[in-house]
């Protein structure tokens, strides 16, 4: 039996999110509607949400010697995720986060990685113990490759499940790639590694495809905002490809949304759920996520997740996933 059921390999990003009505012109003041502080990085998101989704849950990572620092420490506390091998760097500040998010709860997103990026191989394989001894490894591209490919490698060749988040998207290394069963991108990261457009929705099969042939994956799933997600599932257990439909919810914050998605998801996979039940589920917590402003917090429990996928009403607005 393996000592974690997740183990997260990413970041922290305090986000200092400010709201408009839209953006602003290159060279532009423009007045804010808002203005909040939360915590989240792909990396946090994700620990914080599949435990929530009930999963014994750590998290590798490097953060400043600083308050936010201090902050993150307290939430993966509090929400029971082990931070044993996060490691504090002495002079880089902790990692944040700049959206700016619009009224119908689009955002755009500047970081500054600052201690996540001073991550290296040799603090992944200080971390081995936790990342060999986890169910399901959930890794994103807001880290230095070297590190991401070290985990990756490290957990796959001790036969953890390994999911990838591709994002932000770039290059991928084909080392690195050659280490993930599952790959979860969205609209924007699907068509920059393919070259093809989410937006005919005809295309998006052609590009799951495209993606499970060329990286020989065990899985991938094209998570689609309003329009739900798209699963090729090739594990051996429930073979074949399906489209999971939208919820219904009042969106009002999407940060953090394909986090609270792919934790939940990892969640679901290391209880035994098949790919496309865990996709499901991930659905649900994903759209609940975006009715509560903020990142790491905005992550359902499962509960509430469950209630959502059978059925039960919530606030109704634009479809989302």
């Amino acid at each position: 039996m393996s000592s974690y059921d997740v183990c997260v390999l990413g970041s922290f990003m305090k986000d200092l999110v400010a709201s408009a009505e839209r953006r602003p012109l290159p060279g532009e003041t423009l007045h804010g509607t808002g203005f909040a502080e939360f915590l989240g990085g792909k990396g946090v998101n994700q620990a914080i949400a599949a435990a929530r989704m009930g999963a014994r849950t750590a998290i590798v990572g490097t953060i400043g010697e600083d308050r936010y620092g201090e902050e993150f420490l307290e939430l993966l506390e509090a929400d029971g995720v082990d931070s044993s091998w996060v490691v504090r760097h002495p002079s880089l500040g902790t990692g944040v986060g700049l959206p700016l998010v619009l009224p119908d709860g689009g955002n755009s997103i500047i970081i500054v990685s600052r201690a996540n990026a001073a991550i290296t191989s040799a603090d992944v394989e200080a971390a081995a113990e936790v990342l060999t001894a986890s169910s399901v490894l959930s890794v994103q591209l807001e880290l230095p490759v070297e590190a991401s490919r070290a985990a990756l490698q490290l957990a796959s060749t001790a036969g953890v499940t390994t999911i990838l988040t591709p994002a932000p998207v770039g290059p991928v290394d084909r080392l690195l790639a050659s280490y993930v069963d599952i790959l979860v991108p969205n609209e924007v990261e699907a068509a920059a590694l393919t070259g093809l457009d989410c937006d005919d929705e005809s295309q998006v099969p052609v590009i799951a495809r495209k993606l499970a042939d060329e990286w020989d994956l065990r899985g991938c799933v094209v998570t689609l905002g309003s329009r739900g997600a798209f699963v090729v599932d090739r594990s051996g257990r429930t073979a074949g490809e399906v489209w999971i439909e939208p919820h219904r919810v009042a969106t009002v914050d999407t940060v953090g949304a394909g986090d609270a998605f792919c934790g939940s998801l990892a969640a679901s996979l290391a209880a035994g759920a098949d790919l496309v039940g865990a996709v499901r589920l991930a659905n649900a917590a994903g759209a609940l996520s975006t009715t509560v402003n903020g990142a790491a917090d905005s992550a359902p429990d499962r509960a509430t997740a469950l209630a959502l996928l059978d059925g039960a009403a919530f606030p109704v607005g634009p479809p989302t996933s």
